[in-house]
């Protein structure tokens, strides 16, 4: 970046900081964050062991792009920076049908599925394992998922947000 060291020892001392024009290139350099950069918020995450448990789901509302991730994280979509969803427990009226058949659980549900209206995906959460299922507008929800001793059965309404129950 053609910076000389002593510019650099005045950044980290405080005492001054790098000109406007070059701060896009230094957060591309330091693999980090722009904002984060910019608040001085560069810390790591909390390795969590392969704990599935404490996955975040981020959900677009522009275009309904989904990233899952281990931990909380910076992720952003359609210029938009995502905040992670909270899943709500599901109560008797809302919960999926699950059935056992062969060695995989059948999941449907009477939930509208109409273009504005639709559960965009169903998902199963383990101790170890996520299987993430797509589901369509206009399609019946009908979904098999490998069974597994237990776990969390998620799924997103585009409507009504991120819900779970425990299968």
């Amino acid at each position: 970046m053609n910076v000389s060291d002593k510019a650099v020892s005045k950044w980290e001392r405080g005492w001054g900081c790098p000109d406007i024009s070059s701060l896009a290139r230094l957060s591309e350099l330091l693999e980090a964050d722009l904002e984060k950069l910019l608040s001085g918020e560069l810390d790591e995450n909390e390795i969590l062991g392969g704990n599935m448990k404490k996955t975040a789901f981020y959900i677009c509302p522009a275009c309904g792009n989904t990233v899952a991730a281990m931990a909380e994280t910076a992720v952003s979509c359609c210029g938009k920076k995502l905040k992670p969803m909270l899943p709500q427990k599901a109560d008797e009226m809302e919960k999926l049908s699950v059935e056992t058949v062969e060695n995989d659980l059948f999941v449907t549900a009477d939930h509208p599925m109409t273009r504005e209206h639709y559960i965009a995906f169903v998902a199963l959460l383990t101790g170890d394992s996520l299987l993430l299922r797509k589901q369509y507008p206009e399609w019946d929800l009908q979904v098999r998922i490998p069974a597994f001793a237990h776990g969390r059965l998620l799924w997103y309404c585009t409507q009504h947000g991120l819900f779970y129950q425990n299968v």
